[in-house]
């Protein structure tokens, strides 16, 4: 048994399929099968249930799963331990982010800063929607994430707010609703709906808005950058739901605050609490932290 079957069973397990742990690890398909295929004989029992469109654990690997994960966390704690007792910060350090995060976060200037630090350390930065990145997290594929969080973060997920905004709807000068002061979220059924794609913690926001107003929303456009949801809102192509502070910079958009719940945006940095982090990765989070305080500073 060996610590990168172990690895590609758990991201196969998070992921639901082996197509997508592939991706996740930048490695061909055809081989993590035939690694996971090798640890189901060394067990003697099949691991997942493939006869479906999706992917599932069996008995048997529900009952691994769990082993599974404590040997990898034990491995990223010894190797842990070896580094602190070098005294030296070295290694690699991966970081998600959404896609649409804006350029004011000043991520590079994050990321040069710490290079400047920490020169043996290497940086990756990878970009995906909110709820892959979070899973990335939880699988060990990031050490760190800016992701929208809608809600209460996933339990063993520490997360440090960036940006709380409320969420807007946003139309052409010469729509109906523009007239409008504030709308309550149930005006917004039937409407052709502007929005970030699913998996985005600004997309979550609005499901949960809508499903409580009671109806399931119309989308007519999806798209993963907000400033293009603006300008297809600009043209009078539907009701656009942004960020109440990306709104107000577009004059082109008439903006009405959503009411009945309000609803709002968040964006933070997360990271996993209680798995044994590495000195690099901890070192980021504790620069990342000051960074982003400094900049909030008044």
């Amino acid at each position: 048994m060996e610590l990168r079957q172990l690895e590609y069973f758990v991201t196969v397990a998070d992921e639901a399929g082996f197509t997508r742990a592939a991706t996740a690890l930048h490695v061909a398909q055809p081989g993590i099968s035939a690694q996971v295929r090798q640890l189901e004989r060394e067990l003697g029992q099949p691991l997942f249930d493939r006869s479906g469109r999706t992917v599932r654990l069996t008995e048997a690997g529900r009952a691994v799963l769990p082993y599974a994960r404590a040997a990898l966390d034990a491995v990223a704690g010894a190797r842990l331990a070896a580094q602190e007792l070098t005294g030296l910060v070295r290694g690699r350090v991966a970081i998600g982010t959404v896609t649409s995060l804006g350029a004011d976060m000043d991520v590079p200037g994050m990321l040069a800063g710490f290079h400047d630090a920490y020169p043996g350390v290497e940086i990756t930065l990878g970009e995906d929607t909110s709820d892959r990145l979070l899973a990335g997290l939880r699988a060990g594929r990031y050490d760190l994430a800016f992701a929208g969080i809608a809600g209460e973060p996933p339990e063993g997920i520490g997360t440090q707010t960036v940006i709380d905004d409320a969420l807007v709807a946003a139309v052409a000068p010469g729509d109906p609703l523009a007239g409008r002061r504030a709308m309550p979220v149930k005006a917004l059924d039937g409407r052709p709906l502007i929005v970030l794609p699913t998996g985005t913690g600004l997309r979550a926001a609005v499901d949960t808005a809508c499903a409580a107003a009671g109806f399931t929303p119309r989308i007519a456009f999806e798209a993963g950058n907000p400033e293009v949801l603006a300008a297809l809102a600009e043209r009078g192509l539907g009701v656009a739901l942004l960020p109440a502070g990306l709104a107000a910079s577009r004059p082109g958009l008439r903006v009405l605050p959503l009411t009945r719940p309000a609803v709002r945006s968040r964006l933070a940095l997360a990271w996993r609490e209680h798995a044994g982090a590495s000195p690099a990765a901890k070192a980021f989070l504790a620069h990342a932290r000051r960074f982003l305080a400094e900049r909030t500073r008044p």
